[in-house]
C-alpha cells in the first residue's frame, strides 16, 4: 500500500478501533471486508486464506497460488503456503508474525468467511474470546469516506439515465426480459456490471423479488423496474414505480401513500437515531392508510462495497445511525393479483440529514 492509500488509513482507523475495545486480533477471509481493508480481493475456494490484523503487524496467509495477483493489490506481507506444503506452518508463522500466542486473545472473526477457515484459525488459538465485526470492521465500513461517496454517487447517477432509458423503451408487447436487456447493455456501454434488475409488470410487481420473465406489457398495466449496477467496485440501487396508460383510483392512491411513507423516512433519519424509528415512520404511514399488511419487507438495508451490509432499517434493529451511514429508504406496498408499488432511495446520513444520491424524481412515471 502506497502511503496514499486510503488502505493506510482504514488499517490505521481499524488498529485505533481495535485498542478501543480490547481487541487482540482481527481475521478477515477473501471477502468484502478484506477488499475494504487491504484493496485485497483473491480468488476465494477451499485453500485457506485470511488477513490477520495484530496492534503491530498485520499479514496475510495466502496460498502460493494466488500470491503473485494479489500482489499487485497490497504491500503488505504474505505468509504463503503451497498445496503440497499445506497451510498449517505459514498459518503458525503468521500467528507468531501477529505475537498471536498468549491463551485467552480476544479476537474478532469475519463473519462471512468459510465455517473451516474459521476453525482451522480457532484451533491454532489457545482458548480465544471470539466475536465477530459488528464494532470493529464492521462499523468503521458503515461510515463511508469520500471516496466512497464519489464511487456511490456516480454509480447512482448511471443508474438514473439506465431506469430513464428503460421507461422511454416501455411499448405494447414489450417483456420483462427485453427490458432487463436494455438495462444490461446500457450498464455495459458506460463501463458497468449488472448487478440485479428486477422488471415487474402488472401482477408481477405483487411480489418484492420477482424474477422477470416474458410477461408481456399491455395496457392499463402498472410497471416497477428495481435496479442496480456495479461501478468501480461500488453498486446503486433504486426502485421507480409507474403506470403504462391511465392509471386507476386505487393505483394512484398507493403510489401517494408509499411516496409519503419515503417523505416520513427522510424526515426521521438523523445521526442518534435508531433504524428501527425510521422502519416505524414509514410502516406507520402505510399502516395508517389501511395497507399495513401489504407491507412486506424491511424499510431498508446499508449499501457500500455489498448492495446488502449493516445498518439494517428493521423494525428488530437495535442500529444507531450516524453520520456517515449510507442506506435505502423503500417501502413498498404490494396487492396480490393486482401490483405493488415501491420507491427506493439510497441515502448517505449527513449531520443535517439525508443526502439522495440518485438524482431522477420519485414522481409517477406514466408512459403508453
Amino acid at each position: 500500500m502506497s502511503a496514499s492509500s486510503p488502505f493506510d488509513t482504514r488499517l490505521a482507523n481499524l488498529r485505533a478501533r481495535m485498542a478501543e475495545t480490547g481487541t487482540d486480533l482481527v481475521a478477515l477471509g477473501p471477502s468484502s471486508h478484506m477488499a475494504w481493508l487491504s484493496g485485497v480481493h483473491p480468488h476465494g475456494d477451499e485453500r485457506p486464506v485470511m488477513l490477520l490484523v495484530s496492534a503491530d503487524y498485520a499479514g496475510f496467509l495466502m496460498p502460493a497460488l494466488n500470491a503473485a495477483a494479489a500482489r499487485k493489490d497490497t504491500d503488505l506481507p504474505f505468509h504463503a503456503w503451497s498445496d503440497d506444503q499445506g497451510p498449517a506452518a505459514a498459518l503458525t508463522e503468521l500467528l507468531d508474525a501477529c505475537g498471536a500466542t498468549a491463551p485467552g486473545l480476544s479476537v474478532v472473526l469475519d463473519e462471512t468467511m468459510r465455517t473451516d477457515f474459521t476453525l482451522r484459525l480457532l484451533d491454532a488459538l489457545d482458548h480465544p474470546r471470539r466475536r465477530f465485526t459488528d464494532d470493529t470492521v464492521g462499523l468503521l465500513r458503515a461510515s463511508k469516506d469520500g471516496e466512497e461517496y464519489a464511487a456511490i454517487k456516480a454509480a447512482h447517477l448511471l443508474n438514473d439515465s439506465a431506469v430513464q432509458a428503460a421507461f422511454a423503451a416501455l411499448k405494447e408487447g414489450i417483456t420483462e426480459r427485453e427490458i432487463v436487456a436494455l438495462i444490461q447493455d446500457h450498464y455495459k456501454a458506460n463501463g458497468a456490471g449488472l448487478e440485479f434488475c428486477s422488471v415487474c409488470f402488472g401482477e408481477s410487481g405483487a411480489f418484492p423479488h420477482h424474477y422477470p420473465g416474458d410477461t408481456a406489457l399491455a395496457q392499463g398495466m402498472a410497471v416497477l423496474i428495481d435496479t442496480g449496477c456495479r461501478l468501480n467496485g461500488y453498486p446503486s440501487d433504486m426502485t421507480r414505480s409507474g403506470f403504462f396508460g391511465t392509471p386507476d383510483a386505487e393505483y394512484e392512491a398507493v403510489f401517494a401513500t408509499v411516496e409519503r411513507a419515503v417523505q416520513a423516512a427522510l424526515d426521521a433519519a438523523r445521526p442518534g437515531v435508531a433504524a428501527r424509528e425510521i422502519d416505524r415512520a414509514a410502516r406507520d404511514v402505510i399502516t395508517q392508510a389501511g395497507y399495513g399488511a401489504n407491507f412486506l419487507h424491511r424499510t431498508g438495508h446499508g449499501l457500500g462495497i455489498d448492495i446488502h451490509e449493516p445498518p439494517y432499517i428493521a423494525a428488530n434493529s437495535d442500529a444507531v445511525l450516524a453520520e456517515g451511514n449510507v442506506f435505502s429508504i423503500e417501502p413498498g406496498i404490494y396487492l396480490e393479483g393486482k401490483f405493488g408499488v415501491r420507491l427506493e432511495e439510497i441515502v448517505i446520513l449527513r449531520a443535517d440529514g439525508p443526502k439522495i444520491f440518485s438524482e431522477l424524481p420519485r414522481e409517477m412515471q406514466r408512459c403508453g
